[in-house]
């Protein structure tokens, strides 16, 4: 057998090993399917209820954008803001790291272990059993079912930190000392062995387990314990035991928590790779299924020494792949805005790969869905049934990448010709921003294709750019919040607002929140009836009267967090009322709440219709109602004709008319609904105990937890008042109900009328108005010709005036022209009988000054000169700003007087 392959390095660190594999320890094998079910199959003798993984996509936490632990969807029981469901969980969850504290994303493909999305097997004790039984029970787990040789692992226990006043962990030392001896238990800093969520939140001391996973020789000649925690590729962390005795303040102090927890997390591919006897994760069957159709797709080997980065790109993608397939899958679309702008960066990057290293011209990340699917079939079924819609989705994502990648390309020419030209090798920082920003390059693409090219690039420059984004994103984002006031104990809060529109209530507690709009007291109450926002339900508006002091405090919005239903009002100086407050009267605002349930019922029967004329196939891909519109997304591939909207439109008020009763029913076993056939939205974790909404069980059956009419006719009347795209393969539409859309149709009718009159009331209205359109489109092909001919003189007088240089002809005048489209025909018509052209002009249009700059193409690809930029310059001086493509941009101003020094600016450039 060959000896050791050379390394893949990055940033000084072994990236990728390639031992022999015969020189790995045999440990015991298990398909990955084995590996996660005896887990589960364990923690179920132990007393411990399964429950499913939680969206990838965080629900009402705002400390989250994506559940990035297995720990999240337990927030709450920790802070003891509700229940579970037992004393003792396990499960499987999905998570993701791309953002924020825990941000992965850079570290996939260059590693063996780093994951975006991964699974997080867990086990969690709320209250029940504490240290000694979870790392018992770890070590039996590890050992007895799956075989991994207790000479490779080793345990970490928190030192302590005087600092947080903190001790060392002796609980947890003395319980380890007897099962691994205290040769293997190392000794760890808060860093690596004190667990926090955030910057505010649950958190304890931990003990991580680690194995080293390296050959005979190598561990014979270095001792696993020296390499824990040193970023070795086969030292690797698999189960970290935390235990939960903490609540991080907003001060940075730590209160103990009401009771001691424990949370556990274990990566399930890190565990794949010991189990499996693997020297990366990559190299197990959760992910050789992917790279094996890469090989067959790209014509390349995984594991050619020849090619490194084609392995990166095939990790990359095999990874990538999993975290944009499942965050689609539960609902969180790619886009240009917060989450859904991460997974968007996220299928961008393994494009990309896959584009730069694998040769792949044409889409192809979307052929993976199927692989993927067929996979985690039994364990994540909710993908299976949305393959489809995922693959197409992803289909039109890579489509428009590869545009963008095309036009970032010819960009990066034009950059490099100038620099060649100009005898530079230096890309500037603001320059590789501007790709990245604009062209979506990141910063490696663009550093690579430099040195392709012989040049290099401004690293710091654009660290300085990007840093400056990042300091403007985090002022747009500012929100600074104290600690809650506690006020009174309370076990959560009780929601009543599906039968009550006021309730006496106390404060349990409060805190104040800062914002760039102003202050906030965020108040929670024992009892509510306002509904919190969630399910595309806004929440509630009204008052909160302190009954003893007779102060009223407005309610100006109802957010959920976590499990809290907090109501945000923005009056100042309530600290002396809240704390002084007895029994309160808390009401909701009635008449905005019926708006509000007429457009949440009117949305689910829109929802039923919608699926009758267009197709089963139609599901919610996100929703938005408040008192005065009702917007939907759904998943479909074609434009909604006005034939099929004329359709749904008429079914629902045909249901509306029906005057339905409202069934609802609390409490249901969620299978048991399931089974009766109740429509669910992918993406939405649901108890298993659900409500559901029923307008006749054959035609509109929801599971929903939103407010709704008590029958169908109280809606009144639906309409449709737009329809669109939002994203590949989903369409969005808004409509109106009750006095909204009689207000709509009045304000038709009214527009009609006046109409009428403007056109003397023709007896046939249609006929009449086409007759005008066709006057219209005559008189208008009249004055084009008149402007051209103009024009067209304008042309040979400029000719003749033209300034010859040596390298090129300039024309700079203040033209008078009809329109900004005529500026740019002058241009391009002068272009075609001018050689080597470069034409600013100004013009005064409808007392607005403008301006234009053309540049000859060959010129901008000799000099890098660009006239977007050219023209922001000259915009400066009529008080304006404009762009364009670098031959040719146009700007727009509000100060004509300045036009002519606009143009003597632009003669002294050239």
């Amino acid at each position: 057998m060959p000896g050791r392959l050379n390394c893949c390095k990055r940033k000084d660190r072994v990236l990728l090993p390639l031992f022999p594999q015969d020189t790995v320890p045999k440990i015991y094998a298990m398909t990955s399917h084995q590996i996660r079910q005896a887990f589960l199959d364990f923690f179920r003798s132990k007393e411990h209820l399964i429950v499913p993984s939680a969206p990838l996509v965080a629900k009402n936490d705002p400390t989250l954008m994506f559940n990035n632990s297995g720990m999240a969807q337990f927030k709450d029981f920790f802070l003891g803001n509700g229940t579970p469901p037992s004393r003792r969980i396990a499960d499987t969850q999905k998570c993701l790291r791309v953002s924020g504290k825990h941000n992965d994303l850079e570290d996939v493909g260059f590693d063996t272990y780093h994951h975006t999305m991964f699974e997080m097997l867990g086990n969690w004790s709320f209250g029940d059993y504490f240290k000694k039984e979870a790392i018992s029970w770890a070590w039996e787990l590890l050992t007895e079912v799956y075989k991994l040789p207790k000479d490779r692992l080793y345990v970490s226990v928190f030192e302590g930190d005087v600092k947080d006043g903190v001790p060392f962990d002796q609980e947890a030392w003395d319980l380890w000392k007897p099962i691994v001896g205290e040769d293997r238990i190392i000794l760890g800093n808060k860093k690596d062995n004190f667990w926090e969520m955030g910057d505010t939140g649950p958190c304890g001391p931990c003990s991580e387990i680690h194995i080293d996973l390296r050959p005979v020789a190598d561990v014979a000649e270095v001792s696993g314990k020296s390499l824990v925690n040193n970023d070795h590729p086969q030292v690797v962390e698999i189960w970290n035991l935390v235990f939960m005795q903490f609540e991080r303040k907003a001060d940075g102090s730590l209160n103990p928590l009401p009771a001691t927890h424990v949370d556990t997390g274990m990566g399930f591919e890190r565990l794949c790779m010991a189990v499996q006897a693997k020297i990366s994760n990559y190299d197990t069957d959760v992910f050789q299924n992917t790279i094996q159709v890469l090989e067959t797709l790209s014509g390349k080997k995984y594991g050619d020494s020849n090619e490194p980065f084609a392995d990166i790109a095939m990790r990359v993608i095999s990874d990538h792949i999993r975290a944009v397939a499942f965050a689609i899958t539960d609902g969180q679309l790619p886009s240009n805005n917060k989450a859904g702008y991460v997974i968007r960066r996220i299928l961008r990057r393994a494009v990309r790969y896959g584009y730069s290293y694998l040769g792949f011209q044409e889409p192809f990340f979307y052929k993976l869905v199927s692989v993927l699917s067929e996979q985690f079939k039994d364990v994540f079924p909710e993908l299976k049934s949305q393959e489809e819609f995922v693959a197409k989705v992803i289909l039109e994502e890579e489509k428009s990448f590869l545009r963008t990648l095309e036009s970032g390309l010819k960009r990066l020419d034009v950059i490099t010709a100038f620099m060649k030209e100009k005898a530079l090798n230096t890309i500037a920082g603001d320059e590789v921003f501007e790709l990245s920003d604009t062209f979506g390059f990141p910063v490696d693409l663009t550093a690579l294709i430099a040195r392709e090219k012989g040049f290099q690039i401004d690293e710091v420059g654009f660290q300085d750019a990007l840093a400056e984004q990042k300091k403007r994103s985090r002022q747009d984002a500012a929100k600074e919040a104290t600690d809650w006031i506690e006020l009174r104990e309370a076990d959560g809060v009780e929601f009543l607002g599906y039968d009550f529109e006021e309730t006496h209530s106390h404060i349990t507690k409060y805190r104040k929140v800062k914002t760039k709009t102003g202050d906030e007291y965020h108040i929670v109450l024992d009892r509510t009836p306002f509904y919190a926002e969630m399910g595309g339900q806004v929440g509630d508006t009204g008052v909160l009267v302190l009954n003893e002091e007779g102060k009223t405090v407005s309610i100006v919005d109802t957010k959920k967090e976590n499990d809290l239903f907090v109501h945000i009002s923005k009056d100042k100086n309530l600290d002396d009322a809240l704390q002084n407050a007895g029994i309160i009267t808390a009401k909701i605002d009635i008449a905005r709440r019926e708006k509000i349930k007429s457009n949440h019922s009117a949305t689910h029967l829109m929802l039923s219709s919608m699926r009758e004329v267009l197709g089963t196939h139609i599901g919610q891909k996100g929703s938005y109602l408040n008192d005065e519109v009702l917007r939907f997304d759904f998943s479909h591939f074609a434009k909604v004709s006005e034939e099929e909207l004329k359709k749904i439109e008429d079914r629902v008020n045909e249901k509306i008319r029906e005057d339905i009763l409202l069934d609802e029913r609390r409490n249901v076993p969620i299978q048991q609904a399931l089974d009766q056939g109740a429509t669910a939205t992918f993406g939405e974790k649901y108890g298993d105990f659900v409500r559901l909404i029923i307008f006749d069980p054959t035609f509109s059956f929801e599971l929903c937890g939103g407010t709704h009419v008590p029958s169908t006719g109280k809606i009144g009347v639906f309409k449709f008042i737009s329809e669109g795209s939002v994203s590949a393969g989903v369409r969005r539409v808004e409509a109106v109900t009750g006095e909204k859309a009689l207000l709509l149709m009045r304000e038709q009718e009214e527009t009609l009328n006046k109409i009428k009159d403007l056109l003397k009331n023709p007896t046939d209205l249609i006929k009449a108005v086409e007759n005008l359109i066709d006057e219209k489109t005559s008189l208008q092909k009249k004055i084009a010709a008149l402007e051209n001919e103009k024009i067209q003189a304008l042309k040979a007088s400029l000719i003749e005036d033209l300034e010859e240089h040596s390298t090129f002809n300039l024309i700079v005048k203040q033209v008078d022209v009809p329109s900004a489209e005529s500026l740019k025909q002058l241009s391009y018509e002068l272009r075609d009988q001018v050689e080597n052209l470069i034409a600013v002009f100004g013009t005064e249009i409808a007392g607005k000054p403008q301006l234009s700059v053309f540049i000859a193409e060959n010129i901008v690809q000799e000099t890098g000169l660009n006239a977007g930029k050219i023209v922001k310059e000259l915009a400066k001086e009529i008080r304006g700003g404009g762009g364009g493509q670098p031959f040719f941009a146009t700007a727009g101003g509000s100060d004509s007087t300045g036009l002519e020094s606009a143009l003597e600016k632009a003669r002294e450039l050239f």
